[in-house]
């Protein structure tokens, strides 16, 4: 297994990835070759994939503000699962974080979604219970649920 940092090119095989993940959310914006070329742009040292054969089986996406770390759409292939593929991405992916002087990391997974609340509970991300989630869409998104 080979883990290294994402480049723009991975994205065709990132995107195939995610969209045979099952939960998962994402939209046709901020998650075209366009809005995940900004992403990677303003964190260059954070997002990672694992390559197993020549093939991308696993991805992570960690971004900062400067102040607070933030994960999105982590997936791993579902035939490469349970082989420590996750946790590798995870522990590279926030040495990164640390690395760069982010001391907490936040990430959001739908409630729906047992498989991805078990693995992040596993790894020691608490569920916020004190707080309500909000956003705001400042430009029509169509939704792409996995």
């Amino acid at each position: 297994m080979e883990y290294r940092l994402m480049t723009i090119d991975d994205y065709p095989a990132v995107y195939d990835l995610w969209m045979s993940c099952k939960n998962m959310g994402f939209n046709d914006k901020d998650d075209s070759e366009e809005g995940i070329k900004k992403l990677l742009d303003r964190n260059p040292n954070t997002c990672f994939v694992a390559i197993c054969d020549n093939i991308i089986v696993g991805v992570i996406l960690c971004a900062n503000d400067g102040r607070r770390g933030f994960i999105h759409h982590m997936a791993v292939r579902e035939n490469y699962r349970r082989l420590g593929i996750a946790k590798t991405l995870l522990e590279i992916g926030l040495k990164a974080l640390k690395d760069e002087g982010i001391t907490k990391v936040a990430l959001l997974v739908f409630k729906y979604n047992e498989a991805g609340n078990a693995f992040w509970e596993s790894q020691g991300f608490e569920l916020r219970t004190d707080i309500n989630y909000r956003n705001k869409a400042l430009t029509e998104l169509i939704r792409i649920d996995t």
